[in-house]
């Protein structure tokens, strides 16, 4: 199945596209009188890779959770692998692979034991089930520790090999809830060439994260939310160029001057951020902007110029105070 052209601006399809692998309309999630998800739309295509992003408390988690059909919707309209997950949940559940925030391996049983007893839930054959695990611990890099108990292997490996559980069963259908967080660079880079490797070969991805670059690099479109609600929604590039500018010029001025600066940056960006260390200006040419500061006769002690990211949209849509 080819994988969709990472370009889509609005969440909702045309009519004549293949019917989406998942619907949502109105979604809504309560638990007693608290809304974690507040009547949420999005669609996600066969074989694209879709991300929920949001500070924590957003609704991301309650969101997949609804999807995985392991907590049930309050009130909308939900459609997984074109089934009703209040109806049809161990049908779906059949067809999906699930990567949990926790890894929850069984430390007491050896790498490849984790997936075959795991593939024994889908009715997999003794033989069909230590097939496909040879074939995945091949695909994540962990055929030389098959045999090893899981309680030594590096967070990276055991963020891979439950990975490897989740496509026992071949699924249309892989939702994972913070893939990478508290790994390495080099064991996050490594997920993120495996998960793209999926990609290619057809299988749709849902993940949520809070690594903005982790976004840019997998997710073809994705949605931003906060306070249970959608607040986005495009591809990277989409989003960047609707909330963001060009490019940021980033200065830092020596203790004290920053406060004595009030009107003096006017009308060199698009617009300006105060920060407590720095001010960013954004602009379409940084390099531009910096050099209007210093012809007002402003020193700053330093100036970086850089691309917009992903990160600058995510922080002003949603802040950037801390949400506990």
């Amino acid at each position: 199945m080819a994988v969709p052209h990472a370009a889509r601006d609005a969440v909702p399809f045309e009519a004549d596209r293949v019917p989406p692998l998942i619907e949502a309309r109105g979604l809504v999630k309560r638990f007693g009188t608290f809304t974690a998800v507040d009547s949420v739309d999005f669609e996600v295509a066969p074989g694209e890779a879709f991300g929920f992003l949001g500070p924590n408390g957003a609704g991301k988690t309650s969101t997949m959770r609804m999807i995985g059909c392991v907590s049930p919707l309050t009130d909308g309209y939900l459609r997984v692998l074109g089934l009703d997950p209040s109806t049809d949940g161990p049908r779906i559940r059949a067809r999906l692979g699930v990567v949990p925030q926790a890894d929850s391996l069984d430390m007491e049983l050896t790498v490849r034991e984790n997936l075959q007893i795991y593939g024994r839930y889908f009715d997999l054959s003794r033989r069909e089930a230590l097939r496909r695990a040879g074939e995945l611990l091949e695909f994540v890099q962990l055929s030389e520790r098959a045999n090893d108990e899981v309680e030594p292997l590096s967070g990276g490996m055991k963020r891979r090999l439950v990975i490897a559980r989740a496509l026992i069963n071949e699924p249309d259908l892989l939702l994972l809830d913070e893939p990478t967080t508290g790994l390495d660079p080099q064991a996050r880079h490594l997920l993120w060439d495996r998960l793209y490797r999926l990609k290619q070969r057809g299988v749709t991805l849902v993940l949520t994260t809070h690594y903005m670059d982790e976004a840019e690099q997998l997710c073809d479109r994705l949605v931003v939310m906060d306070k249970a609600k959608i607040v986005a929604a495009g591809s990277p590039r989409e989003l960047i160029e609707r909330y963001s500018s060009r490019e940021v010029a980033e200065l830092r001025f020596a203790p004290g001057v920053q406060a004595s600066l009030d009107g003096q940056l006017d009308g060199l960006a698009d617009r300006v951020e105060w920060l407590p260390d720095r001010v960013l200006l954004y602009a379409d040419d940084g390099e531009a902007a910096a050099t209007a500061v210093h012809a007002r006769g402003l020193r700053p002690e330093s100036v970086l110029v850089r691309r917009s990211s992903l990160e600058d949209v995510f922080l002003r849509l949603t802040g950037r105070s801390l949400v506990d």
